[in-house]
């Protein structure tokens, strides 16, 4: 994934800034709600980081130094005093403490991630009872023809870091399976709802007792 998106970073901006932008803005409206601290899992390049409201304390993370690095120029250029950190980290395994954010965004960025349930399960840990977990994506069709052909799909865009046939259902599996979070709604975003934010509430089940859960399954 590092080295995908090691050749992406040049161009990554110009080829998905608007195509991206009314999920990003529709998931950080969704996050402010719950308050100023936000982790944003997979903030890439940056391009969603302009869109918070100056009072935010955003963290983002990336798997990948190329395009943290742009963001990081970004943060900079635009004097973005409301991105409080930006850290090269994996999604599976966050170096923050538990309850320390009021919300975690992973934007377009799940379906890519070689173990989406343990990287929700992390997400879950380090946001606060009560906050937001919120999925922007384009989700798979659940069956029929649509999902066939997205499936036949799916290794030609996992080889240039994108995903066709990631499901909805895997989502509110993982919620409902380790009683982390409960599944809030689904909101289909422009270009013809190809991409949707799905958000999750965070319960007060402790991460370890939803681990031990999913086990017993």
């Amino acid at each position: 994934m590092q080295r995908a998106y090691a050749r992406w970073a040049r161009i990554y901006d110009t080829i998905y800034e608007q195509l991206l932008r009314p999920g990003q803005q529709a998931a950080i409206t969704a996050a402010m709600r719950c308050g100023p601290r936000v982790l944003e899992v997979g903030v890439g390049t940056g391009l969603s980081l302009e869109l918070y409201p100056r009072h935010a304390e955003v963290t983002g993370i990336d798997l990948s130094p190329d395009m943290l690095a742009r963001a990081q120029e970004k943060v900079r250029r635009n004097r973005l005093s409301h991105v409080k950190a930006l850290r090269v980290m994996d999604a599976s395994q966050l170096d923050f403490a538990d309850a320390s954010f009021d919300a975690g965004l992973a934007l377009y960025v799940i379906t890519l991630v070689p173990d989406p349930e343990q990287a929700l399960t992390e997400l879950a840990r380090v946001v606060r009872p009560g906050g937001a977990i919120i999925i922007a994506t384009h989700f798979g069709a659940e069956k029929g023809t649509v999902a066939r052909i997205e499936a036949a799909l799916a290794p030609a865009a996992g080889s240039v870091g994108w995903s066709s046939d990631f499901k909805l259902s895997r989502l509110r599996t993982w919620a409902r399976d380790t009683g982390l979070a409960n599944f809030a709604g689904v909101q289909p975003m422009q270009p013809a709802g190809f991409f949707k934010v799905a958000r999750f509430v965070r319960t007060d089940v402790p991460v370890a007792a939803g681990k031990r859960l999913e086990a017993a399954e």
